[in-house]
């Protein structure tokens, strides 16, 4: 017969303890992965896609996209290393029509300038594929990635492997018949897909900036219209980005220097002068600025509304982050007055293209604020 047990008699020595969870549960388990590591390899991959993308506007507006005739992503990794290499590259140029109608007479000095610079805009590819190869590779071998993110982070070297294709493709329309440059099109696509890349990149860095547990939390708080405004207003920004990289595509922004204005009135002259009509809408100069500046106003329009909304917002850390959308905005519709005026030099040309990059990404920095608040007191301090 079992003896008595005093009423605080410490029993614990003869029972096993239960397994303790840790605290916040399976969310903040052990195994959650490296998540801080690979922020900071996705903030890597960020910042390279960001001069990526400056590179490549650099690359446009130097007439230097089709100085490299061949796509080869394994043997173009070298220059060429000789004179004969330097003369057989100049060749090939010589045979595509930018050369025989705008530049022939080019001496070799000025063909290696457009060369090198097409060279980096590749090479800058490699780098980026390269890096996002041996992190994604070391992080599975090492099994660091965290629970339910490998899809995502596989995702992003499928859209890289397509964007070396698209750049490609938008090369290859300009190698032949009378093209002088690339399709705009095709480089409007090719701009698009390196932003979609770009916003993946920023969510992504900025979901593993908290834990699993916070987030949870954070979006019981979240303010779904807000949430759902900010994104029209994202879809919107890329139209815009999408017309403006038609504009770089036929050099639109110099066909036109005056402002409110177009040659003295609201449309631009002979707004449908191609056959058919719907080539106008990428290949008409003056109906393309005239779209990219009339879409800029209905944004800034659009965007004064989202702030109105934003600055509405109980959590203080939101509001600000509307309230520095709202201002990139304003300053992104005046520079892209300035570049009109001044004829869109390069320098001002892509300050514009880098202001872009910065708005794209404050949009997103909001729309993640609005999904996800951090959390604030009582007192909104």
């Amino acid at each position: 017969m079992a003896q008595k047990r005093k009423l605080f008699e410490e029993v614990g020595a003869e029972r096993p303890e239960p397994q303790r969870t840790p605290a916040g549960g399976m969310i903040d388990s052990p195994r959650r992965g490296a998540r801080g590591a690979v922020r900071v390899w996705l903030m890597i991959l960020f910042a390279l896609v960001m001069v990526m993308i400056a590179v490549g506007g650099l690359t446009r507006l130097t007439d230097s996209g089709l100085s490299i005739t061949e796509w080869r992503p394994v043997t173009g990794a070298l220059p060429p290393m000789s004179a004969a290499e330097w003369q057989a590259e100049f060749d090939k140029y010589r045979a595509i029509p930018e050369y025989q109608i705008q530049n022939r007479g080019m001496s070799m000095t000025e063909f290696q300038f457009i060369y090198w610079w097409e060279w980096g805009h590749r090479q800058l590819g490699r780098v980026i594929g390269l890096v996002w190869a041996v992190g994604f590779l070391g992080f599975a071998v090492a099994r660091k990635i965290p629970p339910g993110w490998t899809g995502r982070l596989l995702l992003l070297g499928v859209l890289g492997g397509l964007q070396g294709a698209i750049g490609w493709w938008m090369v290859a329309s300009g190698l032949e018949g009378d093209m002088l440059d690339v399709a705009s099109y095709r480089l409007a696509t090719h701009l698009g897909l390196a932003f979609v890349i770009l916003g993946f990149l920023a969510w992504y860095v900025f979901l593993l900036g908290r834990s699993e547990r916070d987030l949870m939390q954070a979006r019981r708080e979240g303010e779904p219209r807000l949430f759902r405004i900010s994104t029209g207003l994202l879809h919107f920004t890329f139209l815009q980005i999408l017309i403006g990289a038609l504009v770089a595509g036929i050099d639109a922004g110099r066909s036109y220097t005056d402002w409110p204005l177009m040659a003295g009135q609201f449309l631009p002259p002979y707004p449908f002068e191609l056959e058919p009509v719907w080539r106008n809408f990428f290949e008409n100069p003056g109906l393309v600025q005239f779209m990219h500046r009339m879409v800029a106003y209905a944004l800034l329009v659009f965007g004064m509304v989202v702030w109105l909304r934003g600055r509405r917002s109980a959590n203080a850390d939101t509001r600000g982050r509307f309230h520095a959308v709202l201002a990139v905005l304003a300053l992104q519709v005046v520079l892209g007055i300035v570049t009109v005026l001044y004829g869109a030099p390069w320098q001002i040309a892509i300050a514009h293209q880098v202001l872009a990059v910065i708005l794209w990404v404050l949009i997103l920095r909001a729309r993640f604020a609005a999904r996800y608040p951090v959390h604030q007191s009582i007192r909104g301090k």
